[in-house]
């Protein structure tokens, strides 16, 4: 399958909520849980989760990419944007020891029928090439060990596999759990 991948304008934003879909934890979240915290985050209305990211969507700077097949089919989302833009990744314990000015990499959307076919590797991709053509030196993100944790549901695998950031260069910086760790990579091309 082919890919395009690309950063998701007010042009993408009908594809973007096709790749959310209409129940489960996308649809809810609209990708705010790590742009709110606490009250913000419980009080808030998946309505009002849709509302912001359009807002977001609408931005000068895109909050991720999106990713469509060969016949114009949405078929994956990855949120990708400067560490500061997420207060509860500046907040929490499994993203200590981390760049302060890296970019980061919260999540993967990608729907049924399409995984397990190398979507999030394109997505992230997609995502590294994104940050830096807004001039990020580093990106980062909180991986998914699942090797040794038994089986995840794919609810439990929206931060990205660890295989998948291992494959496209990504190190390991450190770990807080068995299954949180936190991964860098420079955005220059792997050589």
């Amino acid at each position: 399958m082919t890919l395009d991948v690309r950063p998701a304008g007010p042009e993408q934003w009908d594809d973007v909520v096709a790749v959310m879909g209409e129940r489960g934890d996308p649809s809810r979240c609209f990708c705010q849980y790590f742009r709110l915290r606490g009250k913000q985050w419980s009080d808030a209305s998946p309505a009002a989760h849709r509302s912001a990211l359009r807002s977001q969507v609408c931005s000068d700077v895109p909050p991720g990419v999106l990713a469509t097949d060969d016949t114009g089919t949405p078929v994956g989302w990855c949120a990708v944007a400067p560490r500061s833009a997420y207060p509860r990744v500046v907040a929490s314990p499994n993203w200590r020891g981390g760049d302060p000015d890296a970019w980061v990499i919260t999540c993967f959307v990608v729907p049924v029928g399409h995984r397990r076919q190398g979507v999030a590797g394109e997505l992230l991709l997609g995502a590294i090439d994104f940050a830096r053509a807004r001039g990020a030196k580093q990106v980062e993100a909180c991986a998914v060990d699942t090797a040794g944790t038994g089986s995840k549901s794919s609810a439990d695998l929206y931060r990205g596999p660890l295989s998948v950031f291992l494959a496209a260069g990504f190190k390991e910086v450190s770990r807080t759990s068995p299954q949180w760790v936190l991964v860098r990579r420079t955005t220059r091309p792997a050589r």
